[in-house]
């Protein structure tokens, strides 16, 4: 993989930040464009020595056009993410979104930019006919109505503006999709960090040896495939490396477990035994998510992690990092 000059615009986020550290590790050159709302810095203090740092939003078209001067190529990341904030603050969701991908657009256009990745999201499946399911499945939005769609429709309409630009104005756009990435570090706006930071809570406040009653939304039989970060940086390695031109690729594993499972593996993990109490379903959730890999496969990508071993590393940095923080 030759050296290059890369722009990554949410570079201070979760998966962000575990991609900026890769491409320095590597050699290449860095410059992050990130407004700080989800961590920002701090998780790229390893590295800030290493990488250029402009902070900035990316609805600021101006500031977009001034971050995209110079560089070869733009990882555009920067989105708001987290279930909370889809239900709560759709109009946001969507403004970063939208007006976001326009501006990396004419940023890219404008500065002769001619490599273009964008991070989509497994969202954009909804319910799938199929699972595994793989990269040419008919995307969808179920209700628009439902305030959890405006990132899958932020990101469906992301993934047809990268495509359609990039046939005409790209030398190379590639589309990765993520599939529920985990780690250390992550936040609190998802299920990993909910269930380790409510299942320390709980045993603060409950007695030894007492089983605790851990409530969770829906029936516990749904599913999802994680995949730990350091998984998912490799096979996004693997798309910036050899990827096609237009070409999309769900990134994950193909370990589906039940999230029941995944709260009796937290327990597990504590040594605490649990009592699973069902509750409502959040509207417009899917019963099943797991990606096929076959196509990132063939680029040579081999997950590492099982479940159970990426969570003792992630609730271990919970434990060690405990915040005051609200979770549900």
């Amino acid at each position: 993989m030759s050296k290059k000059k890369y722009l990554i615009t949410g570079g201070g986020g979760f998966i962000g930040s575990a991609l900026v550290k890769r491409l320095v590790e590597a050699g290449h050159g860095v410059r992050v464009l990130d407004d700080g709302s989800r961590g920002g810095q701090e998780r790229l203090a390893a590295v800030r020595d290493d990488i250029e740092y402009v902070a900035g939003d990316v609805r600021d078209g101006q500031m977009v056009l001034a971050a995209a001067r110079g560089v070869e190529a733009v990882c555009h990341l920067a989105f708001v993410n987290g279930t909370e904030n889809f239900y709560h603050r759709p109009e946001v969701v969507l403004d970063v979104g939208v007006r976001g991908m326009i501006n990396v657009l004419d940023g890219c256009r404008y500065n002769g930019v001619g490599e273009l990745i964008l991070a989509s999201s497994s969202e954009v499946y909804q319910t799938p006919p199929a699972v595994p399911t793989d990269e040419k499945v008919e995307l969808s939005i179920p209700d628009v109505r439902n305030p959890r769609y405006s990132y899958a429709g932020g990101k469906i309409i992301s993934e047809i503006m990268a495509i359609h630009y990039g046939r005409k104005f790209f030398e190379r756009v590639l589309i990765f999709r993520p599939h529920n990435v985990y780690g250390p570090a992550m936040g609190f706006e998802h299920v990993v960090p909910q269930f380790i930071v409510r299942m320390q809570r709980l045993i603060e406040t409950s007695g030894a040896g007492e089983v605790i009653r851990f409530g969770i939304q829906g029936t516990g039989e749904e599913t999802r495939a994680f995949v730990f970060i350091d998984d998912f940086v490799d096979g996004l390695m693997r798309v910036l490396e050899k990827g096609e031109h237009l070409g999309i690729y769900n990134i994950g594993t193909t370990e589906e477990i039940t999230i029941k499972q995944a709260a009796l593996e937290v327990a597990e993990y504590f040594g605490r035994r649990i009592e699973i109490e069902p509750g409502a379903a959040a509207a417009g959730g899917t019963r099943r998510r797991c990606p096929d890999i076959n196509k990132l496969m063939a680029l040579g990508y081999r997950p590492r992690y099982l479940f159970k071993q990426g969570l003792a590393l992630t609730a271990q940095w919970y434990v060690e990092n405990a915040c005051e923080a609200t979770v549900v």
